[in-house]
């Protein structure tokens, strides 16, 4: 992983989202979505804290969703 990466479900990618709400955007994934799970670094992020949880280089991500 360069300076410049973050790491989601395992697979490290650019670091493009500032906010952990910009990255769910940014994966087509509604930021107010219901059944929607973000941990950053191993800790649960509340979904009202998405818009100001910052993302750095480094960060390990994980995005899980319920199945219908």
């Amino acid at each position: 992983m360069d300076g410049s990466e973050i790491r989601v479900n395992g697979r490290n990618e650019a670091l493009a989202s500032a906010t952990v709400s910009e990255l769910l955007a940014d994966k087509g994934l509604e930021p107010q979505g219901r059944g929607v799970a973000v941990a950053v670094n191993g800790r649960i992020v509340p979904p009202a804290q998405w818009p100001q949880t910052r993302l750095v280089a480094g960060d390990a991500v994980e995005i899980v969703r319920a199945m219908k």
